[in-house]
């Protein structure tokens, strides 16, 4: 069960993030709640049921029907598995006309270590400050003429990037007002299909059982997305709409030891709860890379589903979702993952080279320096999570031991 502390901040963030409805003038600004001291886990309610044993016309999850267009005859999950979040449909708005400014002009209010979404079409790179996602959670986009939703789970740690052509259309998502394992429902305003961000499926609506494309983006530092993209252009924070852009509404939450918010599902405990994960699905084969043993190794080459990857990882990215300014955050560091291209991996004196050859390499799969200075690797979808909820999705994940 819950403690009344985190009831009363439940009841805090509902009624702070529903000042983000569409009713709501774009000047109104939310509650800026924090989240309560550290708790000891808690034994969670039972796995939920496999989709062939769902209840016959189970009814969708309360307000539901009278919010949305959705047909919930079709699910692939439990509705008693969603829970509501607070905010009711699009109460925490997606930017939907996004605009953007010169990386010299949000120099004057991005820190360096701050952590931002970093996604590149064709050579044409933006980047989206976790700074304002934290507020908004999904931005509908176009990038070099490719249609992208770029997303992000404040409670999950998942900033996750689809594409958004799908079934002979461009998808257009907002944000259900629900969660589920504690992480962010889409919805799509063509269908208003109910999609999951962790996975990218449909699971309530004309589109359950489909599966969004995902898109590489990862989670760096402000001061390595520019150094490499010093053409590229940010997200602005001119959204229309008033909020508390840097500050962070839910400080304290990241902390290892701490418990998760509107988790109701089983806690897989070969990991904290909270360990921030680094995952990897190919070819049937999921696997976790903690960030323990990434910040310990710097490199990881492995095997997954039958195809040879590597992950990075580098100091100097700071937590979204540690101190209640964004810039204060502690260095958590950044990993992405890479098809490894038959080469090997090791850290030389704080360098990563490859075996083969002993060139350098950065954070963004380039070489650096040596013999194969300019070539790149291919990046490999991957996401940040935190364990919790990633296992309640995934719980035949390995996790990745080197």
């Amino acid at each position: 069960m819950f403690s009344l502390r985190w009831i009363v901040i439940s009841l805090i963030l509902s009624l702070g993030l529903a000042a983000c409805t569409s009713a709501a003038s774009p000047t109104e600004s939310p509650a800026e709640p924090s989240v309560p001291e550290v708790a000891p886990v808690e034994e969670a309610s039972p796995a939920p049921p496999a989709a062939e044993e769902l209840p016959a016309d189970e009814p969708p999850p309360t307000g539901a029907a009278a919010q949305f267009s959705t047909d919930f005859s079709k699910h692939s999950v439990s509705y008693g598995d969603i829970l509501s979040g607070g905010p009711p449909k699009d109460g925490i708005p997606a930017i939907d006309a996004p605009s953007y400014v010169s990386i010299e002009e949000a120099n004057e209010w991005i820190n360096d270590i701050e952590p931002i979404v970093a996604v590149e079409v064709d050579g044409v790179a933006r980047a989206y400050p976790l700074q304002v996602l934290t507020w908004h959670e999904i931005v509908n986009d176009e990038l070099n003429n490719k249609p992208l939703s770029v997303s992000f789970c404040p409670l999950c740690n998942t900033a996750i990037a689809f594409e958004r052509e799908f079934d002979g259309q461009v998808l257009d998502f907002g944000t259900t007002g629900r969660l589920r394992y504690s992480n962010l429902i889409m919805y799509d305003r063509q269908t208003e299909t109910w999609w999951q961000q962790a996975t990218g499926d449909g699971i309530a609506g004309e589109y359950t059982n489909e599966q969004l494309t995902f898109y590489p983006a990862a989670m760096i530092s402000w001061a390595d997305f520019k150094s490499q993209y010093p053409d590229g252009d940010v997200l602005s924070k001119d959204t229309g709409f008033n909020r508390s852009y840097g500050r962070n509404p839910y400080a304290g939450y990241d902390d290892i030891s701490q418990r998760p918010f509107l988790f109701d599902g089983d806690y897989d405990d070969q990991l904290p709860p909270m360990e921030r994960v680094l995952t990897v699905e190919l070819n049937d084969e999921t696997v976790a890379y903690t960030y323990t043993v990434l910040e310990d190794k710097n490199v990881a080459n492995d095997l997954v589903g039958g195809e040879s990857i590597v992950v990075f990882w580098a100091e100097g990215t700071a937590s979204a979702l540690d101190e209640g300014s964004i810039a204060s955050g502690r260095d958590v560091g950044a990993a992405v993952a890479y098809a490894s291209g038959g080469k090997n991996f090791l850290v030389d004196n704080s360098l990563i080279k490859d075996e083969e050859t002993s060139s350098t390499w950065n954070i963004f799969g380039e070489a650096i320096d040596g013999e194969l200075k300019g070539e790149s690797l291919s990046p490999v979808v991957s996401v940040n999570h935190f364990w919790f909820s990633w296992a309640a999705f995934k719980p035949e994940t390995r996790i990745y031991q080197p």
